[in-house]
Parts: C-alpha cells; structure tokens; sequence
C-alpha cells in the first residue's frame, strides 16, 4: 500500500483526554477514530492489525477443536427475561423496539442465545461435548468508558461456549480453553498472568482472567512475592492469611463509657489497644433483595469489607452502604453498633429485616470490643458465639498490599495494575437450567448440560499489546499484528532515480509475499521517519541517493537503536532476514 493513497492521517499530538500510550498512539497514527465516547471507527491500518488479531483467534480456537458460529447482536429481551438477567446485568442493558413493538436488547454478551442455539440442538449424551465461538460485536453502556480501546462501549469479542455432560468433561474443556489462552497471548506478543477472578455479572462458580501487568490497568492484582509459589488473583476475588488473634479464654462481658468516640481508629486509641481487637459494623442496604431491609456487616476493626465479596455473600444483590436514616430507622446507633442484641424482644429486628454477615475474623477472635447499641458506650470482651452470631459468616475482607499470601508459603502479597484480556468462566447449569438446555444421560435420566464460557476482547488485546509495547517515539508492533511488515521510504522524491528506485523495490518486496507500506509522500525525510516510528511497523527501510551511490539501502529494526545497510541487489533477502530476525 503507497501512504499517500492510504486513508487517514497521521496526527502530531494526541488528543487531550488520551491518558495511556495505546490511546495516544492509536488515534495519532491513523488506526481508530473515535465517533462517541466509547465508540471507535477502525481505519485501514486499524483493521489490518485487527484482522491478524482475529485470526490468531480463529486459529487457536479451531485448535481446540471449536467451532464457529455468528450470533445476532440485537436479541428479544425475552431471551435475558427466561436467564433472570434482564434486570439485573450491569451496565443496564441498551434496549429498542423493533416495527412490532417487541422488547430487544444489543448483546453485552451471548450466553442466552448461545444456550438457546444449544437447547434446540441437544438431545443425547453423544451430542456432548461441543465448543461453540465467535468473534462478534458487543455493546455494553458503560458508564465511564477510558483510555481508548481498553474501556469502551461498542468492540469486537471472541466468546467461546463449551457444553458437557459433567464435571470432569467441564474440566478438560475449560483447561483447553485455557492453554488456548496461552497461546493466543503468547503470539500476540504479550507475557500475561492466569489470576483467580470474580464471576461478576456472567455468574459461575469458578473464573480466571488473563492479566498483563501494566501500570495503564484499571485492575489491581496480587501476586504473591515467593518466586515459587503461583498464588495470583483480582483485588476483588484476593484471599489472604489473616493475623491469628491471640489464644485466650472468653472473658465477661463488661459495658464501658466511650464518650464522644464514633470511629474504630479513636476507640482502639481511648482504650488503649490494637485496632484488631475491635469488631467494625457496617451497614449496607441492598439494590435489589428478596426484601427490605439492613445487610448489618461484623468484621475485624483492622480490615476492611471487600463489597465484591459481600455481594457474592448476599447471592448476588448489589451492595451500598445504608443512608443515615435507614439506619436510625432499624433502631442502630452509628457509631456504638454491634450484633448483640439483634433478636432481642425490641431490638432491631423487631423494627426491620437484617441480614447479619460476619467475616470469618470475628469468628476466631476471642474477645473483642464491639458496640453496645447505645450512644457513648461499647462492650468489652465480646466473643461469637456467646454473644451474638450470623446468618452468614464467610470472608468479606479486603486484601492489602503486605498481607500474607493464602497458599502454604513464606509470601505476602504484592499489588500489581492490570489490564485483562481474557477471560474464562465455569458457568456450570446456570444458563442450562434457566434456558432448558437438557439431554439424555446414558442411564436413561435427563440432565442439564454443564457449560464454560470463555471470552477476549479483540481490540481490547491490540490496545494491551502496544500498553506492553511502545517507546517515547510511538507503537512497536510485534510482526504478527502488525498492519504491514515493512515501512518503505523513499528520501530526496526530487530525485528520479530514488523515486524508481523506491517504486521498484516496493514492487519485488510485494511480489516476494511481504507486506509493505510504501512511504512515497512528497514530505520531508524527518515527517517520515516520525511516522515509521509513530506507526511501529517491526521494519524501517529506507531509499536515498546516498545509499543508491553505493548500491545501498539501509535497514532499521523498530525494536533496535541502530540501522544496517544492505546490497539493493540482494534487498528482498536481506529484509527478509531482518525480519526474521
């Protein structure tokens, strides 16, 4: 392709909301055009490397023994209804009537007509397992999309929807959707991390994104700092090993004075102990819930409630902290909270429904100082069990950078941002169940199909890959995805033996099966030399009357500081072994 028929313009500075390296670079070297916040145009450099992308994609996915498939993006509403999700998948789903009035939504994703596909496909044993995929637009309204192509609304995903019979099929589908993963990633040209993940609003029992380290990220991930141990998860889903309280026997329960005391921090100070020896409440009352009510939180004064983690203890329903009033409503007194008392004749549940959740700390720590549901006045030595109990008691903590890791070794954590590119899903019978996605055992009995799920975000990956991949100068771009392989210039265009010179070699590297972009603009030599860098294709060769004396042409590797000359006589060879190299 000659530049100067190519479509799109390079552009000298960024625009002025493009915060990471793959924003800037992408719009100023002519590969996307934003039309809306969130929503991009690919120009013909753009959907070269996104092509290459999805074929990467295609191949490791047919790899796998997947196959293809093209699913609408707008479906009836009716489809998430028979899911439950039509209400309460987030963002809100982007919603349309068609000529006849019926409900549609555009797909954020395709679990429900993926499963749909299935259910009427599906009638014995034999039929299992299968993998079905696509690489298909999404939308999602998100509320704060950023950062170019790595938070946006409308973008092309592979999804992939496995179907088995059990547990142990499940299994081998989702590890070789994982080793898919890997390799999908490592041709991509990125070194990515397997972390332990947060289902979210897809659902399932078990998650794993793939995660490239980079300080662009709006993820954080722990990772644990023994290089020999592999312990790697979201902040969201993170577990950690929590201090050991001090054995000791329970001790009576005894009412102290706290006058004017509101926060854990001044009551470990005015009685003198660590904050660890103090049960924090927190109240939280639910969006959407079985019913009214308070979510009353017990954890460690020391720690701090992971609301991914609440949520998933809650079933589900999304958490936000109880309003001032809601909580004078339940009959509990901010600042001198506790569980005590809940069941009491006129306590709070005789007012309203609570739901009690206490972390697993609280349960291990013997006697704590926790609030005695009066203003100015706290219990000390408050023990579970004895004095109060949950409804749910499990880990709602929020891990730290420093905390110890989970698995048996000497670590701690260490945080990390990140970007994720990947994900995969054990979705089990959510959707099969909801969607009757049934079939015949070999005992005669019929069963619900258990499915995984596995997506990648295409343009998310491009924008992660020059995240992972760029200088001061612009994009290097791994040869795989790279629009072109080679950017040809020829210098001095005044000079018609470099300009037939530079048509020509531009024609034997095209005849030879290499792709070039042909710089043949009538600007001068600093103009294209910023662009070759800006646009980072993996070779810069370059045609001059200086090196045409001697026969020359001079090549430059974008990864490498310095330029070689070769013989033009032998130049297809010669560009050929630089690129493999």
């Amino acid at each position: 392709m000659r530049l100067s028929r190519s479509f799109g313009k390079t552009l000298r500075d960024a625009p002025a909301d493009a915060e990471t390296a793959s924003h800037k670079y992408l719009i100023r070297a002519a590969f996307v055009q934003q039309v809306a916040a969130g929503i991009y145009s690919y120009l013909p450099l753009g959907q070269r490397s996104l092509t290459k992308i999805s074929n990467i994609i295609r191949e490791e996915m047919d790899r796998a023994g997947a196959q293809e498939v093209s699913m609408p993006v707008v479906q009836p509403r009716e489809l998430w209804e028979r899911s439950g999700r039509a209400d309460t998948y987030q963002p809100p789903l982007a919603s349309l009537k068609d000529r006849r009035g019926r409900d549609m939504v555009l797909a954020p994703t395709h679990e429900e007509t993926t499963t749909f596909m299935a259910a009427a496909n599906l009638e014995s044993y034999r039929d299992l397992p299968f993998n079905l995929y696509q690489i298909q637009t999404k939308f999602r309204d998100e509320a704060r999309p950023r950062a170019g192509l790595l938070r946006v609304r409308e973008f092309e995903m592979k999804d992939a929807y496995s179907f088995d019979k059990d547990e142990d099929g499940l299994d081998v589908s989702f590890q070789a959707m994982a080793a898919a993963y890997h390799r999908i990633f490592k041709r991509a040209g990125i070194d990515v991390k397997m972390v332990e993940a947060d289902s979210g609003p897809i659902g399932g029992k078990d998650s794993n994104e793939f995660v490239l380290l980079a300080e662009s990220g709006e993820d954080t991930i722990f990772v644990c700092s023994d290089e020999n141990c592999s312990y790697a998860a979201n902040a969201e889903k993170a577990e950690f090993k929590k201090p050991a309280a001090e054995s000791e026997e329970p001790r009576d329960l005894e009412e102290v004075h706290t006058p004017g005391i509101k926060t854990i921090e001044g009551l470990a100070k005015f009685l003198e102990m660590p904050v660890s020896k103090t049960v924090k409440a927190v109240f939280y009352a639910p969006e959407k819930s079985t019913g009214d009510g308070i979510v009353f939180v017990s954890i460690r004064g020391d720690l701090e409630v992971n609301e991914t983690k609440l949520r998933n203890a809650m079933g589900g329903a999304e958490p936000r902290l109880a309003t001032p009033a809601e909580v004078a409503a339940a009959g509990l007194v901010a600042g001198s909270a506790s569980a005590i008392g809940l069941d009491a004749d006129d306590g709070p549940r005789s007012r309203v429904k609570i739901t009690s959740i206490v972390d697993d700390s609280v349960v291990d720590s013997p006697n704590l100082v926790a609030g005695a549901n009066k203003t100015d006045y706290h219990f000390k030595n408050s023990n579970y069990g004895r004095d109060f109990t949950g409804d749910i008691v499990t880990d709602i903590a929020l891990a730290r950078e420093g905390d110890a890791c989970p698995n048996d070794c000497e670590g701690h954590l260490v945080a990390h941002r990140g970007v994720e590119v990947g994900h995969i899903f054990k979705l089990g019978t959510k959707y099969s169940e909801a969607m009757g996605a049934t079939f015949i055992d070999e005992d005669g009995s019929e069963k619900y199909a258990l499915m995984g799920c596995y997506g990648i975000g295409v343009g998310r990956l491009l924008a992660a890959t020059i995240e992972a991949n760029h200088d001061d100068k612009g994009m290097i771009l791994p040869r795989v995805i790279a629009p072109y392989e080679v950017y040809l210039a020829g210098l001095n265009t005044n000079d018609e033996t470099v300009v037939a010179s530079a048509a020509k070699f531009y024609e034997d590297l095209s005849s030879a099966g290499v792709e070039v972009l042909y710089d043949d603009r009538d600007v001068p030599p600093g103009v294209k030399f910023n662009d070759a860098d800006l646009i980072g294709l993996p070779l810069r060769v370059v045609v001059s009357s200086r090196g045409l004396t001697n026969g020359e042409i001079e090549m430059k590797r974008r990864d490498a500081d310095e330029a070689t000359m070769a013989p033009l006589a032998d130049g297809v060879e010669a560009v050929k072994a630089a690129l493999d190299g």
